[in-house]
């Protein structure tokens, strides 16, 4: 099944009207790392098609740790986990949410730090991971004003040029279409106030782009100092079991299957050797914890 808004709404729907949605994660969860305070606050969930998890894969194999992750529906609930960032002079959001105009379950990011105390105004820096509807369509609201007007925001060149440039619509399946509207609008509503990076480059002192394509043409990951070091890594690592377990299985989500194997394999095993945390925006809630080599491959080790 392709990954489009009417079938992700579709999916909705039914899994609403089952009563079968979990409770909202409204309690941010924080914790010290190195110089920084780290933050992970939930965006809701998306309820997607199961049928997207590595679709390709041999299927008994497939069952059995869709089973043991109790993913035995048609579809599946897949935790937002947004990441922010506290240094001495910045408050620092990593990806947007989902706004308004994706799913029904997501976009909850703004009402999870009011309820917390936490002012969004004093947000000072966003940086996107890519431009899938969950990571930046939050960056506006239903008026399609900026939701952050004081901030600056970090945006990947690869990432930009992917989403401004032909191959956006050409590359892409014509079901995602929309997909490439949802980035236009979004970007061309905080152009004047982005600035672009690209690996290698520290975001500010102790927080430094990583490539990771794959998932998107220009997706990247944040490396945090400090410690063993800390990881938020995006769409990289998506499944709890699946991503580490089978690292070369293709979820439809990728843009360039190949590619995102690559880049799943390099970090896993950088995760593992430096035993440096890990955020995963789709990890079960908050999406924290370490990775560890089981069987060949690897395991997700949960922490907090």
């Amino acid at each position: 099944m392709m990954l489009t808004r009417r079938t992700l709404l579709a999916s909705s729907a039914a899994t609403l009207a089952a009563g079968a949605l979990p409770a909202f994660a409204t309690t941010p969860h924080s914790f010290k790392h190195g110089a920084f305070e780290v933050t992970v606050v939930s965006d809701g969930h998306l309820t997607l098609p199961v049928s997207m998890l590595a679709p390709n894969a041999p299927p008994a194999e497939r069952a059995a740790l869709l089973q043991a992750a109790g993913q035995t529906a048609e579809q599946y609930n897949s935790p937002t986990n947004i990441t922010l960032i506290r240094t001495a002079s910045d408050l620092i959001l990593i990806d947007m949410g989902s706004g308004d105009r994706f799913m029904p379950s997501a976009g909850k990011l703004w009402d999870n730090l009011k309820a917390a105390g936490i002012d969004k105004a004093a947000i000072t820096k966003v940086i996107f991971t890519h431009g899938h509807p969950d990571h930046l369509w939050g960056a506006v609201d239903e008026l399609d004003d900026v939701v952050l007007p004081d901030a600056t925001f970090y945006v990947g060149a690869p990432e930009w040029d992917f989403w401004q440039g032909d191959n956006a619509t050409r590359g892409l399946p014509v079901e995602r279409a929309g997909f490439v509207t949802g980035a236009r609008r979004n970007f061309a509503a905080i152009k004047s106030k982005v600035k672009m990076y690209k690996a290698g480059d520290d975001i500010v002192t102790g927080l430094r782009a990583i490539a990771t394509p794959g998932h998107t043409q220009g997706h990247m990951a944040l490396a945090l100092a400090g410690g063993e070091g800390l990881i938020v890594g995006g769409d990289v690592l998506t499944h709890p079991l699946i991503s580490f377990a089978h690292p070369e299985w293709k979820p439809t989500a990728d843009h360039v299957p190949d590619v995102a194997i690559e880049t799943r394999k390099r970090l896993l095993d950088r995760l593992a050797t430096d035993r440096s945390k890990l955020i995963g925006f789709h990890l079960p809630y908050p999406g924290v914890g370490t990775v560890e080599r089981k069987d060949g491959a690897y395991r997700f080790v949960t922490i907090g």
